[in-house]
C-alpha cells in the first residue's frame, strides 16, 4: 500500500511547495500513491478565492469519507488564512501554515508513526511532542481539534527542496522567490505568505546544475513575485546588486541547462536588462513564453486594485518583449472581472484592451472577496451583479479562445523545438506523443514510421500539421535533439565566485 499522497491546489508557486514535500517524503523512504490508499494525505491549499477554499475543503471531505483511516495533514495559503477552520474538518490530523511548511515532511513523518502506532495500541512519542511545538507556535489558537502549526513570523517559510530531477514532473517548478509586499486591495497572499524573501543565489544554482546533472532538459523558475527575486538579498561590498535578469543570465550561460521557462512576472518587473535576455537568448536557451498579470484594463479599475502599472505602462512592456522575442512570443495574462465597482464602461476598456494586444491565451477569474483585504469592504459597498459578471466571463472566454485559435493557427506548417511529456496511456495507444513546445503550445506528436510514443523528457524537433478542436496542436516527429549541454561553473571560478 501506499505510505503518502499529495493533493495540489493554486498556482506554480504552491505546487513547487507540494512537490518539495513529497521529495522529502520519497527521500525518507516513502511510497506515492492514490488517496483512497494511503496512509497519510497531504492536501496541499490555495486561498485565492472562495472557490479555491471550497474545492480544498470537498477534497478533505471526499478523501475522508472514501478513506476513513487515512491522516490527513492540511497545508498551504488556506492551512495558514484560516488554520482552526480546517482543523475541525472530521479526518484531518494536523495543519500546517505556510508560515511552518519547512517543518511539513517532518509533521507528516511524524502523523504517519503516530498512525501506525496508534493502530498497534501505541503512542506516538515524537507526535506528541510536535503537538507541543503546534501549541507554542500558534498562542492563543484553540487546540479543540487538530493541532495547528501557523503564525504571522513565517520563520519556517522557506522550505528548500531536494533535488529537483525529472520524474512525475518532466518540467518541474523551482521555487525561488516567497511571498508578497504589493498589498494590491484583492489579494490575501501578504497574510497567508508573508513578504518577500529570496533563495540563495547559490542555492539556485545548485539546483540547477544538479537538474541537468540529472539528465533534466527544461525548468521553470516560479515564485509569488518572481520579478523581486534578489531585492532582499545583500550584495557583497563592492558588487552589483542582485537582480532576476543576472540570475536568469548566469543559468543559461554557465549551467548547460537546455531550456529555461520563466512563470508569471509582474509588468513592471519586466525591466530592460530582462527584455534584453529574451532578445538574445529567446528560442534557445530561453522559452519565447511571457506571463504578464494584467487583471483590468481600465486605469480607474487598476487605481482601486492598488496595481503598480497604468494600462500604457503594460502595453509598453508588451511592445518591448514583442520586439525582444518576435512574433513567436506566447503572451499570457490574468484577467480578473466583477472587481467592485467596476461599471460596463470600464469593463469595455478592458474588453478592447485585450482585443488589441496579441495574447495567446487568458486566465480568467470573477472577483472572490477575501476576508481582511480592502477588497472585502469595498465588495459589501459596491458590488457588482452577479449576472453582469457572467455576462462579462462569457464575452472574455469568447474572445480568449478565438485569440488562442488565431495564434496557434499561425504555426501550422511550420517546424518547432518541444519537449515531451508523460503521455496519457489513451494517447500512447493511439501512437502519439503528449509535447509542449519551446513557446507553450501544447501539441500531440504523431509517431514516425516504426517509432511508437516517445518518452518523456526528450527534445524533438516537430512540424505542426493541424490544429484540433480543443485548441491542441497535432504535429508530425522530426529528429531527437540531443541536448546542448555546456560546461557547469565551477566553485573556484574567480568571476562566478
Amino acid at each position: 500500500m501506499p505510505d503518502f499522497h499529495v493533493e495540489h491546489f493554486g498556482c506554480r508557486a504552491a505546487r513547487a511547495d507540494g512537490e518539495a514535500v513529497g521529495s522529502r517524503l520519497r527521500a525518507a523512504g516513502l511510497a506515492l500513491g492514490d488517496p483512497a490508499d494511503a496512509d497519510v494525505v497531504v492536501v496541499n491549499t490555495c486561498s485565492v478565492t472562495a472557490e479555491a477554499d471550497r474545492a480544498a475543503r470537498a477534497f478533505i471531505r471526499r478523501t475522508h469519507r472514501l478513506n476513513p483511516q487515512a491522516r490527513i495533514v492540511v497545508t498551504g495559503c488556506y492551512a495558514q488564512r484560516a488554520p482552526q477552520e480546517l482543523s475541525a474538518i472530521a479526518g484531518v490530523a494536523a495543519v500546517v501554515g505556510n508560515s511552518h511548511k519547512a517543518l511539513a515532511p517532518e509533521i507528516v513523518l511524524s502523523v504517519m508513526d503516530d498512525a501506525r502506532q496508534h493502530s498497534a495500541g501505541l503512542v506516538s512519542p515524537s507526535f506528541v511532542s510536535l503537538q507541543s511545538l503546534a501549541a507554542t507556535s500558534a498562542p492563543g489558537t484553540a487546540q479543540r481539534h487538530a493541532p495547528v502549526w501557523a503564525d504571522d513570523s513565517f520563520a519556517h517559510s522557506f522550505i528548500e527542496e531536494a533535488q529537483l530531477a525529472p520524474g512525475e514532473q518532466t518540467r518541474p517548478n523551482l521555487k525561488i522567490q516567497e511571498g508578497c509586499g504589493n498589498r494590491c486591495t484583492f489579494c490575501v497572499i501578504p497574510q497567508t505568505r508573508g513578504s518577500s524573501r529570496s533563495l540563495p543565489h547559490d542555492a539556485v544554482l545548485r539546483q540547477v546544475e544538479g537538474f541537468v546533472a540529472a539528465g533534466g532538459n527544461e525548468l521553470v523558475l516560479s515564485g509569488i513575485n518572481l520579478g523581486r527575486w534578489g531585492r532582499d538579498l545583500l550584495a557583497e561590498p563592492g558588487t552589483p546588486a542582485q537582480t532576476l535578469a543576472g540570475l536568469v543570465r548566469e543559468i543559461v550561460e554557465r549551467t548547460g541547462l537546455p531550456r529555461l521557462r520563466l512563470s508569471s512576472i509582474e509588468p513592471m518587473d519586466w525591466n530592460a536588462d530582462l527584455i534584453a535576455l529574451m532578445a538574445e537568448f529567446g528560442g534557445g536557451t530561453l522559452a519565447r513564453h511571457a506571463h504578464l498579470p494584467l487583471q483590468s484594463g481600465s486605469d480607474a479599475v487598476l487605481r482601486r486594485m492598488h496595481r503598480r502599472y497604468r494600462p500604457w505602462h503594460y502595453v509598453e512592456k508588451v511592445e518591448a518583449l514583442l520586439r525582444a522575442a518576435g512574433a513567436d512570443l506566447t503572451l499570457g495574462a490574468d484577467v480578473m472581472v466583477g472587481f467592485p465597482g467596476e461599471t460596463d464602461a470600464e469593463f469595455e476598456e478592458t474588453l478592447a484592451m485585450v482585443r488589441a494586444l496579441p495574447f495567446c491565451y487568458l486566465h480568467l477569474f470573477p472577483f472572490s472577496p477575501r476576508p481582511g483585504t480592502r477588497g472585502w469592504a469595498l465588495h459589501s459597498e459596491y458590488p457588482v451583479a452577479q449576472q453582469a459578471v457572467e455576462e462579462r466571463m462569457a464575452a472574455l472566454r469568447t474572445l480568449a479562445l478565438e485569440k488562442t485559435t488565431a495564434h496557434r493557427m499561425r504555426f501550422i506548417g511550420r517546424a518547432l523545438d518541444a519537449i515531451t511529456l508523460h503521455t496519457p496511456a489513451a494517447l500512447a495507444a493511439k501512437g502519439r506523443t503528449a509535447a509542449l513546445t519551446e513557446n507553450f503550445l501544447p501539441v500531440e506528436v504523431a509517431a514516425s514510421g516504426s517509432m511508437g510514443p516517445v518518452a518523456a523528457n526528450q527534445l524533438l524537433n516537430v512540424r505542426i500539421c493541424a490544429i484540433k478542436l480543443d485548441g491542441t496542436l497535432e504535429a508530425a516527429a522530426g529528429r531527437i535533439e540531443p541536448p546542448l549541454r555546456l560546461p557547469m561553473r565551477h566553485e573556484a571560478d574567480p568571476v562566478l565566485g
